[in-house]
């Protein structure tokens, strides 16, 4: 698998005299991953908080919705790559937000108080934002299985060009003259029999059921593979002679003659390929705002999490420092160990971790079953940007 085109740990630490602002981030720049790390400052709003009570119960919720989110970014990213054949140049001008690459946008993220405004309650902007990414997310889906029943419909309309017998479309090769028309007890049945049964086919068809015009074999045409027969019986022993036509490998073509499906079989390809076009056409721009759109939804999630967290985690006022540490994709794990080293002590003594940041379950007694062992000691995420 590809590496990710960025790698991140989001963290928010309270500001305290330990752990001033400039300091941490001096501390950061230099030590984190021996200094090869880009520390940036992340810009959250101080949001209506409502009570402790209401935060642990959107806690939750938040973090479905960030996974949701995210897994709808990358599904989208998904179909982008599809329906540009995975061309790079194609896919990269398609990742962008506002009119930027979403490594800067995520970089320089500032929230977009003009459609999320920070007087309005946490409930409204989690139900707002998540509204606006999810709807997009379905929308995108929906879409993309159109776009996906149409090229489906052109690739069987291509084959039907140019198959074998045994598939091709027969509105080319025959006629009204290889057929019994408008007749109350004959019928023609079309079969396409493989070379090497074609004298067996010739010596047996006539006797396979009662009824079947001797001599009305009519070859039609051939490929590579397989000839095209036409042959004439009674109405009543069809059924019979394609139970017979089976058993004796004879591939059954079903076709029945008139002006106006030969009309609408001549349109076929050329209706599947302009419907192919549109949808795709319509999948493009879609996916494009979309990318655009759920991205921003899911980074504005992320942000409010990591506000609610930290209120849960630090107490209030709200008075937190945010850092966007981007690292070497391998070096994510190392860059958590280092972190969790220099801050776990924020988790207090109830919880022990190890020096990789995971919790050791023996600190936790009875409590072990409900904790879950990724929790840092601290307000910590990572992010990918694919």
């Amino acid at each position: 698998m590809a590496e990710p085109l960025g790698s991140y740990l989001l963290i928010s630490l309270p500001k305290t005299q330990n752990l001033l602002h400039d300091e941490t981030q001096d501390w950061l720049e230099t030590n984190v991953n021996g200094g090869k790390v880009s520390v940036t400052n992340v810009d959250v709003p101080e949001f209506k908080i409502g009570t402790l009570d209401t935060l642990m119960q959107q806690t939750e919720e938040i973090s479905k919705l960030d996974n949701q989110l995210n897994q709808a970014v990358n599904k989208v990213l998904e179909i982008i790559q599809t329906v540009f054949d995975k061309n790079p140049a194609f896919v990269e001008q398609a990742k962008q937000v506002e009119g930027r690459s979403v490594i800067d946008y995520l970089e320089n993220f500032k929230w977009n108080t003009s459609k999320y405004r920070t007087d309005r309650s946490i409930r409204q902007l989690i139900d707002t934002i998540s509204l606006d990414g999810l709807n997009l997310d379905n929308d995108v889906k929906a879409t993309f299985q159109n776009y996906n029943s149409a090229k489906s419909n052109l690739a069987a309309a291509e084959r039907k060009r140019t198959g074998d017998l045994t598939v091709k479309s027969l509105h080319d090769i025959v006629d009204e003259t290889d057929f019994v028309l408008d007749s109350d007890h004959l019928q023609t049945i079309l079969l396409v029999i493989p070379k090497n049964l074609v004298q067996s086919f010739l010596n047996t068809y006539e006797t396979v059921v009662p009824f079947v015009v001797p001599r009305s074999a009519k070859r039609i045409t051939a490929d590579s593979e397989f000839v095209l027969y036409s042959v004439i019986l009674f109405k009543k022993y069809v059924p019979e002679f394609l139970a017979a036509a089976r058993e004796n490998k004879w591939i059954t073509r079903e076709f029945n003659y008139d002006e106006e499906s030969i009309k609408l079989l001549r349109n076929e390809y050329n209706d599947a390929s302009t419907q192919e076009h549109s949808l795709r056409n319509d999948l493009i721009r879609l996916v494009k705002a979309a990318y655009a759109d759920i991205v921003s939804s899911w980074l504005h999630i992320k942000i409010l999490r990591t506000f609610i967290e930290s209120v849960l985690r630090y107490g209030i006022p709200p008075d937190f420092s945010y850092f966007l540490l981007k690292l070497p994709h391998k070096a994510i794990e190392k860059g958590k160990s280092q972190l969790v080293e220099k801050f776990g002590y924020l988790g207090g003594a109830a919880v022990g971790v190890d020096r990789r940041g995971k919790i050791v379950k023996d600190s936790l007694h009875e409590y072990a079953s409900l904790v879950d062992t990724d929790y840092q000691p601290f307000v910590l995420y990572e992010l990918e940007i694919n």
